[in-house]
């Protein structure tokens, strides 16, 4: 496969910075942006866990809200380039998009790459707290 030729969908009006920002259109950034929610990762754990399709109604026991958020944050993921959904009857079914998880592989990697504490190379990212 091909990572550079990762492709998101349309840039989502649910991912995106509030009102008044700037907004993203970089897919990197939008794939991370969907992820950075302790919702959605849970659902991404679950997911990359199960190794196969979760229906719908089974990441209420994950997430521990109530079944219109968990919606909400898969139709975020979905969004997002993280997950395709498959309707069945009544039931919807989720899968994570392989090429989501390989771009996020390279994405890691490349930041993995600027190096660390003990490489020698003078490349550090620095870890940056958030105000308490």
């Amino acid at each position: 496969m091909n990572v550079n030729a990762f492709r998101l969908p349309v840039v989502s009006r649910y991912v995106n910075m509030t009102f008044g920002m700037k907004r993203i259109t970089d897919p990197d950034a939008l794939l991370l942006q969907g992820a950075a929610d302790p919702t959605r990762l849970s659902i991404l754990r679950q997911l990359s866990r199960d190794d196969a399709e979760v229906c719908a109604c089974d990441f209420n026991a994950c997430c521990d809200v109530a079944q219109p958020t968990v919606s909400h944050h898969l139709k975020v993921l979905r969004e997002a380039g993280w997950v395709t959904s498959e309707r069945r009857g009544s039931w919807v079914y989720y899968r994570l998009r392989e090429d989501a998880v390989v771009r996020f592989s390279v994405i890691a990697g490349e930041l993995g790459a600027l190096g660390g504490p003990g490489t020698g190379d003078g490349h550090l990212l620095m870890v940056i707290q958030p105000n308490a």
